[in-house]
């Protein structure tokens, strides 16, 4: 009985939930929202408007030009990049010298070597040592042939 009242309360409190969340409409946006997506339009790189020069790693800047800072390799005054901490001259460095098309050509020439020098031993390399070892008769009579001496006749039952 009391498993009947609890069903058909959790069934009623479910409905009118339901019923609740159907009748009250809901606002796909609202204006202060349109404010903010308007402003993101002024300052799409969202950094308030600030001048971001071309992202160039310092390492690749000219060493012999005449700088301000000839470490850093920037001058007085110059807009620091918004990545400056990955582009400035401390950052891990380039690695400008392989190329990918360097790269394939290098493991293709490893890859051939190897190749070549297991072509090279499998052509090189004697198959067996030696004759295979043959016996008398094929060892038929070692190995239970027709002429070997047999421990029990051919249909004996085995007494356990």
């Amino acid at each position: 009985m009391l498993s009947r009242q609890a069903l058909s309360l959790a069934s009623r409190s479910t409905r009118a939930a339901m019923i609740r969340s159907q009748a009250r409409p809901i606002a796909p946006f609202s204006t202060a929202l349109g404010r903010r997506a308007g402003a993101e339009l002024d300052d799409p790189e969202m950094n308030g408007n600030y001048i971001n020069p071309p992202r160039i790693k310092r390492q690749h800047r000219d060493p012999y030009g005449d700088w301000d800072d000839p470490q850093e390799r920037r001058n007085f005054g110059e807009p620091v990049h918004e990545d400056n901490e990955i582009l400035g001259i401390f950052a891990l460095e380039d690695y400008t010298h392989m190329t990918p098309a360097r790269g394939a050509l290098l493991w293709a020439g490893f890859l051939g070597c190897i190749g070549a020098l297991s072509a090279f031993v499998y052509a090189t390399f004697p198959g067996k040592p030696a004759v295979p070892v043959e016996y008398e008769d094929g060892l038929e009579k070692e190995l239970g042939g027709p002429a070997a001496n047999l421990a029990r006749k051919p249909g004996a039952k085995v007494e356990l």
